[in-house]
């Protein structure tokens, strides 16, 4: 990311990203402030190490974009162990899944939970073998993606590289190219340790952290950062810092002075448009939709006459409008079959999740209320907050047109994709109920094509 700004206006990426890793730690099944947090302890091991301040840099982003991969593999984990993604995640984050025998443990306690013994045992051998045939092509996949957003946001190959190679371990046994030794980047083998230390840590204390760094030294953990991490101690100032309320504060401080990361307007769109893959990719039924919410909220933007800074912040809401969904499982998500009352539930909280995310946001602060109220109606009878016509701005109208209109084009687990003249029948059909009717209209009026933006 550029250091240099001519927007008058800029802001620090550490403030932008922080926030926005709250969103991975959702998808990933992990208490929020996750990535936070093991940016603190990398930032720290750093410290102790003396890294050269290029490498802190580099260091700190890829601490806290770590998991920016981590939504491609929602889906297929939810398919195999036919359970919800973000808890076999989280438990996985605990398993020394390099032994065999741990793994194969793990998955049968994971696995198919609602069924009965008979259907479990044959679902957990399909999983194995599934995940035998699979699990290179599925790390490499995740860690692939992860270094492209990674570097899609401007961030140097040193940093994209280092989040490819997290899960590269000291002995050859990690992911996704069996990495030995000095061959792992510095700042891999600092933040693989880092984020299996605040697992733990997070779980069960300092000590819990210190046990397993000690248990892996040498296998998954360079010995030596290994033993950088244990001169720490259990009653080090730092697990204060680090569980304190005011985490956020003590991570703008780590923030490396040297090359510190702003961005500008042009900046803040990269971000936008780079979360906006994390999110598609958590379903391949919504491969494109963010982006397609976006390319038909501007077509009626500009059709409604908007300007051209409203239309950017426009773009940036549908962008991120379900960010919240990160936080949604994917066994409800891809449901195939009609949601129970709880699972629909679940979904109806995707919205709350995007304003929490966003709102914290000093640059998207601003398109919060509209990107969480996409599913909102004019009626009233939307969701999540349930509010009428009078609370809805022309941006939430707008995007609630530009969600259904992608929705109901676009395949999903229940039917196939709509034909355009269909899906606008169905807008018209409650437009002034649920749909503002300009929007349709603008929507209709602006020419552009289905599927433009693939």
């Amino acid at each position: 990311m550029s250091t240099s700004v001519e927007s008058s206006v800029a802001f620090r990426l550490s403030e932008i990203i922080g926030a926005l890793s709250h969103a991975l730690d959702l998808t990933e099944g992990q208490p929020v402030g996750h990535s936070q947090r093991s940016c603190m302890i990398s930032m720290e091991i750093a410290e102790r190490l003396d890294l050269p301040a290029r490498m802190r840099q580099d260091l700190f982003y890829a601490a806290l974009l770590k998991d920016a991969g981590c939504s491609s593999s929602s889906a297929r984990m939810a398919e195999l162990f036919d359970t919800d993604d973000r808890e076999l995640k989280r438990e996985f984050s605990f398993v020394e899944w390099t032994s065999g025998s741990d793994f194969v443990r793990y998955a049968a306690r994971n696995v198919a939970p609602d069924s009965s013994g008979v259907a479990k045992a044959g679902k957990l051998l399909r999983a194995l073998w599934t995940i035998r045939k699979e699990a290179s092509e599925l790390n490499e996949a995740r860690c692939d993606r992860g270094a492209r957003i990674v570097a899609q946001m401007g961030f140097s190959a040193e940093a994209a590289e280092a989040v490819r190679a997290l899960d590269e371990h000291w002995d050859g046994s990690g992911r996704p190219d069996g990495l030995v030794g000095d061959a792992i980047p510095l700042i891999s083998r600092i933040t693989c340790l880092a984020q299996t230390a605040e697992v733990f840590m997070s779980a069960g204390g300092p000590e819990a952290a210190i046990d397993v760094v000690r248990a892996r030294r040498g296998r998954w953990f360079d010995p030596e950062i290994a033993d950088v991490f244990l001169a720490i101690g259990p009653d080090d100032p730092l697990w204060m810092r680090i569980v304190d309320d005011t985490a956020a504060e003590v991570l703008r401080d780590l923030e490396p002075a040297a090359g510190l990361a702003l961005a500008d307007e042009a900046g803040l769109d990269r971000v936008a448009e780079a979360f906006a893959q994390v999110i598609d990719a958590k379903s391949p039924y919504t491969a494109s939709h963010s982006v397609g919410v976006a390319a038909y909220a501007v077509a009626i933007g500009r059709e409604a006459g908007f300007d051209d800074e409203r239309v950017r912040a426009l773009r940036r809401a549908a962008l991120l409008h379900d960010i919240g969904k990160l936080g949604v499982s994917n066994r409800i998500l891809d449901k195939p079959a009609k949601l129970t009352d709880e699972e629909f539930t679940a979904v109806r909280l995707h919205p709350l999740y995007t304003f929490q995310i966003l709102s914290r946001i000093t640059p998207f602060a601003d398109i919060a209320e509209a990107a969480a109220a996409h599913h909102e109606r004019l009626d009233g009878r939307g969701y999540h907050r349930g509010v009428g016509a009078e609370h809805l701005s022309p941006e939430a109208r707008i995007l609630a047109v530009a969600d259904v209109f992608d929705a109901l084009t676009a395949d999903r687990p229940y039917r196939r994709p709509l034909d355009p003249d269909v899906a606008f029948e169905i807008l018209w059909k409650d437009a002034g109920a649920a749909f503002d009717p300009l929007y349709i209209s603008a929507l209709a009026g602006s020419g552009i094509e289905v599927g433009c933006f693939a």
